[in-house]
């Protein structure tokens, strides 16, 4: 029986984030990026998602590496918890390389690991049939690639994040050539980045970001404070460019930044004058119109240095009269409120704010229509797979495709855990995997069957009620009133009279049909079914009930 090429999205498809692409061939399978997702508001307690690896868990034998396109947290993010349970060897462009190499570093468990870094147009060969050559695309971070996979089937070209920008901040534009030319040599899937595939026309330059940057820190009658990604270096750059051009010192708030700062300067990828970066201590003495502090934040994260200033927790920053704040990040989707939140807590301060409804001050990395036209025209697949998107995303690219009579031979709009099979002659989806997201919470990891997430909505919605019920060690009957407690339920003043029932109802349904059920595990059911159904129907709430047995 012929081998058939198995293309499973881990992650990406039908949401924003947590990027992971397998590609399957007999006994060798390839992974395209390593990304995380960040929790929506309602995640409470959850500091990052990654995606499930299981089904390449249980074939690690025959993983033979890990590919990735760029290095923004969604492409590289997972690496560190990934690695130790999928050791496998990762190659990177140089600047991912270096982010990847740092963070490793970071996590205990993941310091044995490292990556390789890779050049564009060379052949890298990943067991007996895969090879890849990576080659240029524009995005909002140095060094991002596509990636061109050969396999025994045909050429399966991967885009990564990509967008057609002919003045780029680091002079290095998208390798379109490369694209004819396997276009001309024939495709056999496009995988291509959908993230703006319902916007009309061109993604604009990020040259017109640097000149709005330059007019808001050159008019600017104090301090300025930048808000971005940390790992969006060409952002960092045209910040630095623009506060040498106006006489401004730089420094950097937040660690991870720091450390994309670092790197990104010791490879090369970011130019920074002699001089012109200062600790933050440092700025204290000079006026606040020749200082530009560069920050974490953008996306409104609850432990990120623009909102702990935002909510006047930074020990070391406090907006002052004549600030002005850049928020130069669009709000990735579930971030909106927390982001518009912390506009409203800047502008309360007095503070001036500069974001993307109201100032040409960021634009995205991602390709518009137009552009997702042109790759579809030069590469011309067989097959076309739209992938990094929400579900609407990836139709819209589907339907782009389809209206230019491109993949012919199939047009398929997968989710996370779609398992699509190629053959010489045909292409079908043939199964669905677990791909469940994993919630890293502290040391913790835990699944969509977790109880303890949804147990953390109720109590922050209806609070958690305790309530001990006392028993005799051999009759089993009640010994006293059953005493409860409350956190986060109601007003102290209101639950006197309700509990005080609540505990007469408890000793009447214990002591009926022949008493108190015979053990621990049983009474606890009760008293917990008892308490919901009695506390329900007085007060149409529903808080979590804690049911405690002691016996005496």
């Amino acid at each position: 029986m012929a081998e058939k090429l198995r293309i499973i999205p881990l992650g990406g498809l039908g949401e924003i984030g947590k990027n992971m692409m397998a590609l399957e061939y007999a006994d060798d399978i390839i992974i395209v990026d390593c990304g995380v997702q960040f929790p929506e508001e309602g995640m409470l307690g959850v500091d990052l998602i990654i995606p499930d690896v299981s089904y390449l868990v249980e074939r690690a034998d025959r993983v033979r590496g890990i590919l990735i396109t760029h290095g923004h947290e969604d492409h590289i993010g997972a690496l560190p918890f990934v690695l130790p349970q999928l050791p496998t060897d990762v190659f990177a462009p140089r600047l991912a390389h270096g982010m990847i190499s740092a963070k490793l570093k970071e996590r205990r468990a993941s310091r044995g690991f490292t990556s390789t870094p890779i050049d564009p147009g060379v052949p890298y060969q990943f067991g007996q049939h895969f090879a890849a050559r990576w080659f240029r695309v524009c995005h909002s971070i140095p060094d991002a690639m596509g990636i061109a996979i050969n396999t025994p089937l045909g050429m399966v070209i991967h885009t990564g994040d990509f967008k057609i920008d002919h003045t780029p901040v680091d002079g290095r534009t998208i390798d379109l050539t490369a694209l004819a030319k396997y276009g001309d040599d024939g495709v056999l899937l496009l995988l291509s980045d959908s993230t703006y595939a319902e916007v009309p026309g061109y993604t604009p330059s990020e040259q017109v970001v640097g000149e709005a940057l330059d007019r808001a820190i050159g008019e600017a009658p104090g301090r300025v404070m930048v808000a971005t990604f940390a790992s969006l270096v060409s952002r960092v750059q045209q910040v630095v460019d623009a506060a040498e051009r106006h006489g401004r010192k730089v420094s950097i708030v937040g660690r991870s930044m720091v450390d994309n700062v670092n790197v990104a300067s010791d490879l090369g990828y970011l130019r920074l004058p002699p001089g012109i970066l200062l600790p933050m201590h440092a700025t204290r003495n000079l006026p606040p119109e020749q200082v530009v502090l560069l920050t974490t934040g953008s996306q409104g994260e609850p432990t990120s240095a623009l909102v702990r200033i935002a909510n006047e927790g930074h020990r070391d920053v406090k907006i002052m009269p004549g600030d002005t704040v850049v928020i130069s990040a669009t709000p990735i989707p579930g971030n909106e409120l927390p982001v518009s939140r912390t506009i409203d807590n800047l502008l309360r301060q007095g503070a001036r704010v500069l974001y993307d409804r109201i100032a040409t001050v960021h634009v995205h990395g991602h390709a518009s229509q137009e552009e997702l036209k042109l790759v579809l025209s030069l590469v011309k697949p067989r097959y076309f797979v739209p992938v990094h998107g929400e579900y609407r995303h990836l139709n819209a690219h589907a339907q782009i495709a389809w209206d230019m009579g491109v993949g012919k031979d199939g047009i398929f709009v997968l989710e996370d855990g779609d398992v699509l099979e190629l053959s010489r002659e045909s292409a079908e989806t043939v199964e669905r995997i677990n791909t469940g997201p994993i919630y890293l919470d502290g040391i913790s990891r835990r699944d969509t069957q977790s109880p303890v997430l949804s147990q953390r909505r109720s109590l922050s919605k209806d609070g958690v009620v305790v309530v001990v019920v006392t028993i005799a060690q051999d009759s089993r009957a009640p010994t006293a009133q059953p005493l409860t407690v409350a956190s986060g339920f109601m007003e102290e003043g209101e639950t006197g009279q309700l509990f005080q029932e609540l505990g007469e109802h408890l000793v009447t349904e214990l002591s009926a049909n022949g008493g108190p059920p015979p053990n621990n595990d049983e009474l606890r059911r009760k008293v917990r079914e008892t308490a919901r159904s009695f506390i329900a129907n007085a007060t149409r709430r529903s808080p979590m009930i804690i049911p405690v047995v002691t016996e005496v």
